[in-house]
């Protein structure tokens, strides 16, 4: 019994290994033919058949395709690793340009930065000395409503489209602030949302520590518009030595737009070049597999019997070679076989001379066995014996020689 319950399990395994092994072609026709017959879990349902049918169509005609076209294979996968190398390249560039485009555009805008701290630095100086004949309460007045924006406005003069200046309290609590104490409102150039434009991050760091500091963040315009930009930030004295964070917004738009199109460029040449290599792939493959088919196909003609076909070969390379021993293969081929015909009418020709020469003596040996054989009954047992076992050698004899001459028609 236990011999028995295990040969079906060995079957199992065998039979599940055989369908592990079978190609994706044998499984779509596999899967066919449980469509069409029923699936063992249940019926199918019509409109899933349908589907599946419609799917499975196209879809075994292209691995049949895949399967039986080398030129195919060799151009697709030529495509695809192309397509990959091109990905790789494009990736690699562009982390290049782009990294190239935010350094340039970083030194540029912390030159531009440094300049403008410490002409604010200065201006701030200047103004606090005041005039000769200038009171200390209009100076004030002065200093905290007009000159901080005064000084936004000259800071931004140069720089329209190029970047923001922003000017805040440094309270890192409420530096939005118009009426809370020890805070001014936020003073920008351009249409700059300061509240939603400086990173919190920033501010924090400016009011802990002193020094120049930058992040990385998204301009946001009024109009509700954000771009990526660098925020540059440093904490000042003002005219009155009260301390306040003045900001440079540096907006990437142009440096975007550089790498926008070069993304457009390397993606049209990258679908370029890969389409030209598809179109190489698909021309040198051809040279080579064009005369495998032809070898092909004259094998096939050769198999059937046309034993005069032969390849057309041109130039010296591998593939002429390949020709030239194609043809002597066939030549060699025709040549054995017209010998080994010849050969066999040469046989056929012999038995038949062997046959005639041999029927004459048959004749006058058939005739004096006849005339013992019918003289036999005068003699002795043992003679009248050997007259029969001769007349019935020389009966299988003549059949004998009859066949022979039948073969050799």
């Amino acid at each position: 019994m236990a011999g028995s319950g295990a040969a079906p399990e060995h079957d199992e395994g065998r039979t599940a290994g055989r369908l592990n092994r079978a190609s994706l072609y044998d499984r779509l026709r596999h899967s066919g033919r449980l469509l069409q017959d029923g699936a063992s879990g249940g019926p199918v349902n019509p409109v899933l058949r349908m589907v599946l049918r419609w799917v499975r169509r196209p879809l075994l005609a292209a691995v049949r395709l895949w399967r039986r076209n080398i030129q195919l294979r060799v151009v697709a996968s030529t495509l695809l690793m192309s397509l990959g190398v091109v990905l790789l390249l494009g990736v690699v560039v562009i982390g290049q340009v782009r990294n190239g485009l935010q350094d340039a555009k970083r030194n540029a805008a912390q030159s531009q930065a440094s300049g403008g701290f410490k002409v604010a630095q200065d201006q701030a100086d200047t103004d606090a000395r005041g005039e000769p004949g200038a009171t200390a309460g209009s100076r004030a007045r002065l200093n905290s409503g007009v000159w901080l924006t005064g000084l936004v406005q000259q800071l931004a003069s140069g720089g329209q489209g190029v970047y923001s200046v922003v000017a805040l309290s440094s309270d890192t609590q409420q530096p939005f602030v118009d009426d809370s104490s020890g805070t001014r409102a936020p003073r920008s150039s351009g249409d700059v949302q300061p509240e939603r434009s400086v990173p919190a991050g920033l501010r924090e760091t400016l009011d802990e520590q002193p020094g120049t500091y930058e992040q990385h963040t998204r301009i946001v315009r009024s109009s509700g518009e954000a771009e990526p930009g660098l925020a540059i930030g440093k904490q000042l004295n003002d005219v009155n030595g009260n301390p306040y964070q003045l900001y440079y917004l540096f907006p990437f738009t142009q440096e975007e737009k550089s790498l926008s199109l070069v993304k457009t460029t390397l993606a049209t040449a990258g679908v370029f070049v890969v389409v030209l290599l598809g179109a190489i792939a698909w021309l040198v493959v051809r040279q080579v597999v064009t005369p495998v088919r032809m070898a092909a196909g004259i094998s096939e003609r050769l198999a059937a019997g046309f034993l005069q076909e032969r390849m057309k070969v041109t130039g010296e390379d591998d593939i002429a070679r390949l020709g030239e021993s194609f043809n002597k293969m066939g030549q060699n081929l025709q040549l054995k076989i017209q010998q080994l015909e010849e050969l066999s009418r040469m046989q056929r020709r012999f038995v038949s001379d062997v046959s005639h020469e041999l029927r004459t003596p048959l004749t006058t040996v058939r005739m004096a066995a006849d005339v013992i054989h019918e003289a036999r009954e005068g003699m002795d047992p043992a003679t009248a014996r050997s007259t029969e076992l001769l007349r019935g050698q020389l009966d299988r004899f003549e059949s004998l020689l009859a066949d022979l001459l039948e073969i050799s028609r």
